[in-house]
This record gives structure tokens, sequence and C-alpha cells, in this order.
């Protein structure tokens, strides 16, 4: 029965999610990442992986035995050992639904399939009200979270040359502007910039655009990521698609750390302090750059105001999803 099951457990359908991480870790609950890599990812394969990772998602659900269980999209099918795991135990499972289930190309076409899952879960939690009203609209509950209290690893302490440092937060994913970024980054040679994530994702040519004031790090251990957040003047997060919430950039204000992220209404509204908004254009990373540079104390003194708001924001969200695991279905 659901009563005599407690806390919470966090499946996530990748080989790391920091917010999965960190929402388990503000819930009291377990994260776990549940992936297989070895079958790749080409649509020959895919069918495999998955049920590769529905067999591990349910072995794991069935030996923690939570009371409710939180699933990331996408991809959408690692709502299935949740949806499972709740009907054989009568439970109740709740949706992270991150924007790429409802924007990318490779998912809409999924969406009715969301749409079935979300109907069946406690709630979707959501970062915008965008996504909030695609879910509604489904006749389904939807919750917004915009950003959680990221919990750091103890950082190393890295000694960056220069005058200027800023890291560029990057997973090299498709809605990432990484050309323009490397076209903008040529002309301040003043500033050093230091680019996170696996850049082997990047297409050679755009990593031959790379000037020689920028540094690829590859993907950084949690303590180094965080090391170099912190020992850096700003933090670039920017994208290319509307109504996405900016991981690298939340990640920054709860460090104190000022932003530079995209010109988009979700980014402007989250992130109203402590941070230069610019467009996708490189005059405009040029100039907002520069005006993070030149104002680099005033921006400061901002995002700490800015971190005491969302983490008064997070309090509020966390009491309501706690009220929401105790209540019965």
């Amino acid at each position: 029965m659901a009563g005599d099951r407690k806390g919470m457990v966090f499946i996530s359908w990748a080989p790391f999610c920091s917010r999965s991480d960190s929402i388990a870790s503000r819930l009291d609950g377990k994260s776990f990442m549940v992936y297989s890599p070895g079958f790749g990812s080409h649509y020959l394969t895919v069918p495999f992986k998955y049920l590769s990772q529905t067999f591990k998602s349910l072995r794991i659900l069935f030996r923690e035995r939570p009371r409710i269980v939180y699933v990331m999209t996408p991809p959408v099918f690692a709502c299935l050992p949740a949806w499972i795991y709740s009907r054989l135990t009568g439970t109740s499972f709740v949706i992270d639904a991150h924007t790429g289930a409802f924007v990318d190309p490779r998912w809409t076409p999924l969406l009715f399939v969301h749409k079935w899952f979300s109907r069946a879960a406690r709630t979707t939690i959501v970062t915008n009200e965008f996504m909030q009203g695609i879910v509604r609209e489904w006749n389904a509950d939807a919750t917004i979270v915009r950003d959680v209290p990221v919990c750091f690893a103890e950082p190393t302490h890295p000694k960056l040359e220069g005058a200027c440092n800023m890291t560029m937060v990057c997973t090299f994913t498709r809605d990432e502007p990484i050309e323009l970024f490397f076209q903008a980054a040529a002309r301040l040679p003043e500033i050093h910039f230091h680019v996170t994530g696996n850049y082997r994702r990047a297409e050679a040519g755009v990593l031959a655009m790379k000037p020689d004031n920028v540094r690829l790090t590859g993907f950084l251990p949690d303590a180094d990521y965080v090391g170099l957040l912190l020992a850096s003047d700003a933090v670039l997060s920017l994208t290319t698609l509307d109504n996405t919430m900016q991981r690298g950039a939340y990640e920054a204000v709860y460090l104190g750390r000022p932003v530079v992220t995209s010109n988009f209404d979700l980014l402007r509204r989250h992130f109203h302090k402590g941070t230069v908004h610019v467009d996708n254009a490189v005059d405009d990373v040029v100039a907002g750059v520069r005006r993070m540079r030149d104002n680099i104390a005033l921006f400061r003194a901002e995002v700490e105001e800015l971190r005491s708001e969302h983490l008064e924001e997070w309090g509020r969200v966390a009491a309501a999803l706690r009220v929401m695991a105790s209540k019965k279905i």
C-alpha cells in the first residue's frame, strides 16, 4: 500500500542532470541517473536502450519503494516505469518536463504520449507559463518551478589569468549559438573566456572558429565546474530558443555570479537583476559583455538581491510540493 512507503525517488534517463539531483536533495529524496550508453542513440538501437533503462528504473523503484516518483522528460518514455510502479503500488508520480519536451523537433511528434502521461501524473513541473498553458490544455495539472537552489560540490580553486575572466556554460546542443559567441569573443581579446561542456559534440568547422582568448574546458567534474564559475567575473548562458530556462544562468545566480543571457521574455522576467540580456547578434553580445565588464561591481550587488528572491520563491514552491507528496491519491 502507498501508506507503507516513504520518501521520493527521482529517475532521470540521462548520464547527469543537476536539476534532478537538486530537486531530489532539496525534497529529501534520492536521485538516480539511469542510462545505457552501450546502445548508442541510433533510431534502430534506441528501442533497446529504452527497454534496458525501463528495467533498470523498475529495479530501482521496487528496491527503494518510494511514496512518490519524480521523472524527467525528455525522453517521454522515461515516464513508463514510473507509471507502471504507480499503478502497481497505488502511489503517484510527478513529471519534471524540460523545455525540449515541448519544443525540440525530436520530441514534438510525441506530445500526444506526453499528454497521456501528464494526465496520469500528480502534476507536471514546467519552468514557465507558456508550457504550463500547454499542459493545462491537456486537462492535466501543471506546476511552475523556474529554478532550484543547486547543491554544489566543494569547489576547487583554479587560478585564472588576465584581468577579466568569463565562463560560457555550454552543452554544445543545437540551441546554443556557439559560432556567434566565437565571433563575439574574437572582438573582445582583453577578456579570457572559458567554455564548459563536451566540445566534441560541435562541428569541426565551428570549433575552427575559436579565437585564442577562448579556452574549451571539456566536461568538468562538479568541483572543477563550481570552482571555475566562482573564479569567473561573470557567466554567459545563451540560447536561440524562446521559453527556455537557462540552468547555467541560475546556477551562476546561486553562486553569486552575474549573468549574460539571451533577450527573451522568460529570461528577462526571471533574471531581472544582476543580468545583461543580449540579442543573438554578434554586435549585441559584444556590447553586453563590455557592459558587464565595465559595471561588474553593480551587477555583483544586484545578483545577491536576485539570489535572495529566488531562494524565497523556491521556499514557497518546495512547501507546495511537499504538501502534494503527503496527500493521498
